[in-house]
């Protein structure tokens, strides 16, 4: 019998569009909902900690959905179940949008960012991987403007949307790109069987992850609303616990769903490292600075500081596309660690509210995470055969996502807790973003260093049309490594 084929489905600009719409909107809200937190609250009568819960719980739905879309396309036809997610996800901010109150507004926004890790996951491997090796390139700058560069945009647009006075168009527009998605699933659409219908469901898995990431951010939302106490700190150091026993169980376990084991090698070890610090410096770097120039500045003049960021992004996506089959990967993503460390020593000053400070930072800031993590998701990934694809993702994505996500409030709360004023914690939590950055991208050089790696250009032939690993990953350094 013949699959069900849609018209579009031989289309790499199509599979392109279908990616962009897909991931872009959910990602550049997650920045650009910062400056409209006011008008929310005030339109929808919730108030500032109950918006950052909110936050918070979309956060962490979007990591935890990296694990539940490997889980879905182990057992159920993976192109079908993107179709429901990216239908889901039109629904879920169409509701956002016109939502008359807040518990609506609430449960949608979460479902959004639960929808878009699904999405992300479902639509992104396929596009690696369905295509010939020569697209690659093209697909990794691609996937790194959809990523960082709509994160990056996301304050200039969140900043013109507040100096309009209204929030809902900017989440109207989010609906319509997701419409766009839909159509483009349509259009692309073409069937195929799950993965594996025999495999066993890892329901000890998806219970970690699922409640994990759930206590976890709610936990370091509730701290930055009301400071630490029981209501904050017992849930941010339970779901950390179970988002640890999570890596612990799928190293052990016969029939992981994300291949921990496997990716204990020193090449991915060294990605997943940069990945995660580079996230966690970089948005830090920016929720702090948008905290210290709301009351300072305008909405329409803060959408113009950020402006450098997104120009920087794009310039690194060109440049990742560019070095893509070269082995200088590993070197453009400790570039931009180094990049990241710059911009939180500038970003020291940022105090003073020089605007050339905050711009500078911002462009460095850009630089910094286009440089890092994309490049670092395919080193993890090339270190595996190419079938394992969406599984290294979804495990680079759910650790990426807890520490992007979950640091970033804590620092807020840290900004008004330590030092003798607001703009002295800051400071303080600006030179631990510093840190983040500086000792990431100086553990990866160690590691990669004692692990006796050496720079190598992928073999992308190799990888996708013979599913062998792109290039050899060393053991990590231990005493096992003498008997390589």
């Amino acid at each position: 019998m013949a699959r069900a084929r849609g018209p579009l489905a031989g289309s790499y600009p199509a599979a392109v569009a279908l990616v962009i719409f897909a991931l872009v909107p959910f990602l550049m809200l997650t920045a650009a909902v910062f400056p409209l937190l006011p008008l929310i609250g005030k339109s929808l009568g919730l108030s500032k900690p109950v918006l950052d819960v909110t936050i918070g719980l979309s956060d962490a739905a979007y990591a935890f959905g990296a694990v539940l879309a490997v889980q879905f396309a182990v057992h159920l036809p993976a192109r079908r179940m993107l179709l429901g997610y990216v239908t889901a996800f039109v629904v879920a901010a169409v509701l956002a949008a016109w939502a008359p109150n807040g518990p609506l507004f609430i449960a949608a926004f979460i479902a959004e960012g639960l929808c878009t890790s699904l999405m992300l996951i479902a639509a992104v491997p396929p596009l690696v991987t369905g295509w010939p090796a020569a697209k690659m390139p093209g697909t990794g700058l691609i996937m790194n403007l959809c990523i960082f560069g709509a994160v990056a945009l996301g304050p200039t647009i969140g900043g013109i949307q507040a100096l309009a006075g209204s929030w809902r168009p900017l989440l109207w527009g989010v609906a319509g790109l997701g419409a766009l998605a839909l159509l483009f699933s349509l259009l692309t659409f073409e069937d195929a069987p799950p993965q594996d219908r025999s495999a066993p469901w890892d329901i000890v898995a998806l219970a970690l992850a699922g409640c994990g990431c759930a206590a976890a951010f709610f936990g370091a939302a509730q701290l930055q609303a009301t400071g630490p106490g029981p209501v904050s700190l017992v849930p941010l150091l339970a779901g950390v616990a179970m988002i640890t026993a999570l890596v612990i169980h799928q190293y052990r376990s016969k029939h992981p769903l994300m291949p921990v084991r496997q990716l204990a090698t020193t090449f991915p070890a060294c990605g997943i490292l940069v990945a995660m610090c580079a996230s966690a410096a970089a948005f830090g770097l920016m929720e702090l600075v948008l905290t210290a120039l709301q009351g300072k500045s305008s909405p329409g003049h803060t959408a113009v500081l950020f402006l450098p960021e997104f120009g920087a992004a794009v310039l690194t996506a060109v440049l990742f596309g560019a070095l893509f089959r070269t082995r200088f990967i590993p070197l453009l993503a400790i570039g931009g660690m180094v990049m990241l460390t710059a911009a939180a020593a500038l970003l020291t000053g940022l105090a003073a509210g020089q605007d050339t400070v905050v711009a500078a930072g911002s462009g460095l800031i850009g630089l910094g995470v286009g440089a890092s993590v994309s490049p670092a998701l395919f080193i993890a990934g090339f270190s595996l055969r190419s079938a394992q694809i969406q599984r290294v993702f979804a495990l680079v994505e759910l650790l990426r996502g807890v520490t992007a996500f979950l640091v970033a409030p804590i620092l807020l709360y840290l900004a008004t807790a330590i030092g003798t004023s607001l703009a002295a914690g800051t400071r303080a939590a600006v030179w631990i973003c510093l840190a983040i950055a500086a000792v990431g991208g100086l553990a990866a050089v160690i590691l990669f260093t004692l692990g006796g790696g050496r720079l190598q250009a992928p073999d992308l032939e190799r990888w996708n049309e013979q599913g062998e690993p792109a290039w050899a990953s060393p053991p990590l350094p231990g005493p096992h490594a003498s008997r390589r």
